[in-house]
């Protein structure tokens, strides 16, 4: 006898579930992005290229850009020890030390920015030293780095937490009986199995760092050619009613976030693609 048993869900059914998902999607997340590019076009192809083809402009984008790269870079390798540590490790404070990592979730970015300038500035705690050393760190482009640090290292360890969570250790073990050593069974074994995880959290870091405003703006130190980012530069146009001028930055940013998280995305989706053929 045949018995047919049928999967209920807790969730409403998928004309509703579905209609909220394009509701979600297209009236929170499209429309305003509509919205920028309809605005956005009301300068015509020249006067968008003369607004970002500006100097000042074009180096906001080389420093924003440059900087979140820079952060996300090193988010991802130190991301990864500290995800590595928490999730391999017991000790007593554990939990405490876990929670911190997700500090800078919790803060308001202008406490963050005011916190860090406090601490790297010429006289502060840690500038003092390094500025004794002939290192400056506020007020330059280490130092808007080092923000982007603070609220990014939460993205990597958080998405790279669960994928070392699922991995068996026996993978390892069999690879070490095997005769490989450490470093090798850590890249041939380790990595390629986290490597979605680890490209979606540089994503997520690289993006974050990207729109980051109000813990870069105290320590960037706001001068214009050389620590001015890009958001700060779309607020100074808005205060000067040229919301055109504005519309085309945000924009400019807009269109250079998108392909780089394209390029991410097909790389995720490369690496996922060749972990289920293995």
């Amino acid at each position: 006898m045949n018995l047919k048993f049928k999967k209920y869900s807790v969730l409403p059914g998928f004309g509703l579930t579905l209609g909220y998902t394009l509701f979600y999607l297209g009236f929170i997340v499209l429309l305003p992005l509509a919205a920028l590019i309809i605005r956005g076009s009301e300068l015509g192809w020249s006067g968008f290229w003369q607004v970002i083809s500006d100097p000042r402009v074009l180096a906001s984008y080389k420093l924003t850009f440059g900087t979140a790269l820079a952060a996300a870079i090193i988010n991802t390798f130190f991301g990864l020890i500290v995800a590595w540590f928490l999730t391999r490790t017991h000790f007593p404070g554990k939990r405490f030390i876990d929670s911190i990592v997700d500090l800078p979730f919790a803060l308001p970015t202008a406490v963050s920015g005011i916190a860090l300038t406090a601490v790297y500035a010429p006289t502060g705690w840690i500038g003092k030293p390094l500025m004794d050393a002939g290192i400056k760190v506020a007020f330059t482009p280490i130092g808007i780095t080092i923000a982007m640090i603070f609220i990014g290292l939460p993205f990597v360890v958080r998405t790279v937490q669960p994928a070392l969570e699922e991995l068996e250790l026996e993978l390892e073990e069999v690879a070490i009986s095997l005769g490989a050593s450490q470093w090798t069974t850590l890249v041939k074994v380790i990595l390629p199995m986290i490597l979605p995880s680890l490209i979606t959290g540089f994503a997520l870091s690289f993006a974050r760092a990207i729109g980051e405003y109000g813990s870069v703006v105290f320590i960037a130190g706001n001068m214009p050619m050389r620590t001015e980012i890009s958001s700060l530069l779309i607020i100074t146009k808005l205060e000067q009613y040229d919301f055109l001028g504005a519309t085309a930055i945000a924009l400019g940013m807009l269109i250079m976030s998108f392909l780089l998280l394209f390029v991410v995305n097909l790389l995720q989706s490369w690496s996922s693609s060749r972990l289920k053929g293995v």
